[in-house]
């Protein structure tokens, strides 16, 4: 019997060491279809017009709507399916996408289609809320933090080969064969979760207070959360309308190249976060507002030069690539334990309302001034968030964290 005890010591302690990687892979694929089929008209908006029947600046509105699902359901349904099973609530999140982006695919009515594209950010609000925590609830303590990174690793997989690809395949084929090629890969990851994916029950929560004004009362979150309003709004401006942007330019047809670089640049970014946002957070997202400023100051006064707007858009995607992590680390750090998840979801649900301003204000800059509005208007946004994380040296974006383990 003695000599069995050390064995059996081991496995139990070797057990927690390992992450499992199918079933995070599978929410990873899961955050990778809700992030593309936000921004996938990004590079699809001539062709979607035209089909459409409707202005450039209104298929653009196609992104906006479908941040507006997600901004306006996440917090509610949150609450209204909290007692849900996990993996009921995901599969059900994953089949509205499925729904959704195939009536995008085959509708030939612009109503039909944001009425699509509303309730794609409607199940985009719902899986959202939820992927976070099922990843942590895979892991044991010590590895919570990298479950989380591996699940939200695809976001910056669908914003830097995910929009190219979906671009490129845009104008080989169509821009339907793009969204319909959405749908395949989710019924696919349907099955992938059903058989890889374990099952959690639902959480009740006992109401003290508004957690959600609670989170504000606390140092730092408030900061955090106006920098990923304005942020992301800036960026979601010139991003939505990039393919206009470039066609006034002349380059409307490398549009899948300039995206493909700024992805490369954005997977750069990714790496060097991931490196040292440990010890330097603070350094690395005022490295990437500035990267960001210099991108839009070369795109508003030298974009008659094709290399500038290569050197820009590297620039961009240097500047952008790492931020989701920087500012999801940022709220996280600022809300502690006790607030961490309240804040999580204000910024999710800002993020969206970014989202969704970027496509409306984008639309109506287009309309009145043209898309040469679109990096002075990065620029104007971009002075204030600079202010806010200079200034938030003691909380919000420390010169130090408080813990490298989150």
């Amino acid at each position: 019997m003695t000599t069995h005890a050390p064995a059996d010591v081991r496995t139990e302690e070797a057990e927690p060491q390992r992450l499992p990687l199918l079933a995070l892979l599978a929410l990873a694929t899961a955050v990778f279809i809700t992030s593309l089929t936000e921004t996938l008209p990004a590079g699809l908006l001539p062709a979607m017009s035209g089909d459409l029947g409707v202005s450039e600046s209104a298929a653009g509105q196609t992104v906006t709507v479908y941040a507006i699902g997600t901004a306006l359901t996440a917090i509610p349904l949150t609450a209204a399916t909290a007692a849900w099973r996990r993996k009921r609530l995901l599969l059900t999140a994953m089949t509205g996408f499925a729904v959704a982006n195939t009536v995008t695919a085959v509708s030939t009515s612009y109503l039909l289609t944001m009425g699509a594209r509303f309730v794609a950010g409607v199940a985009a609000g719902l899986a959202w809320a939820l992927l976070a925590g099922y990843a942590r609830r895979m892991a044991p303590p010590h590895l919570q933090g990298k479950a989380i990174a591996i699940a939200m690793a695809g976001i910056p997989l669908a914003l830097s080969l995910g929009v190219p690809a979906g671009t490129f395949l845009g104008k080989a084929v169509s821009w339907q064969v793009a969204f319909l090629t959405m749908t395949v890969l989710t019924v696919i990851l349907l099955g992938w979760i059903a058989l890889a994916v374990p099952d959690y029950p639902g959480q009740r929560r006992e109401g003290k207070g508004d957690p959600m004004l609670s989170a504000l009362k606390v140092p730092g979150v408030t900061p955090v959360l106006f920098v990923t309003l304005v942020l992301v709004l800036a960026h979601t401006i010139l991003y939505t309308f990039i393919a206009i942007f470039l066609d006034e330019l002349g380059l409307g047809d490398s549009t899948d190249l300039v995206l493909l670089v700024f992805g490369a640049a954005s997977l750069l970014s990714i790496w060097a976060v991931g490196a040292g946002i440990n010890r330097r957070l603070r350094v690395l997202t005022i490295a990437s507002v500035l990267l960001m400023a210099l991108a839009a100051a070369a795109l508003a006064v030298l974009s008659g030069n094709t290399v500038v707007i290569y050197a820009a858009v590297t620039l961009w995607g240097l500047g952008w690539g790492g931020v989701p992590t920087l500012l999801q680390t940022a709220a996280a750090d600022a809300g502690g334990e006790e607030a961490a998840d309240a804040a999580q979801a204000m910024l999710v649900t800002l993020w969206n309302v970014a989202m969704a301003g970027g496509g409306l204000v984008g639309g109506l800059l287009l309309d009145r001034f043209g898309s040469g509005a679109f990096p002075w208007s990065v620029l104007i946004l971009i002075v204030p968030v600079l202010v806010v994380v200079v200034g938030a040296r003691a909380h919000g974006f420390p010169a130090r964290r408080a813990g490298t383990g989150a």
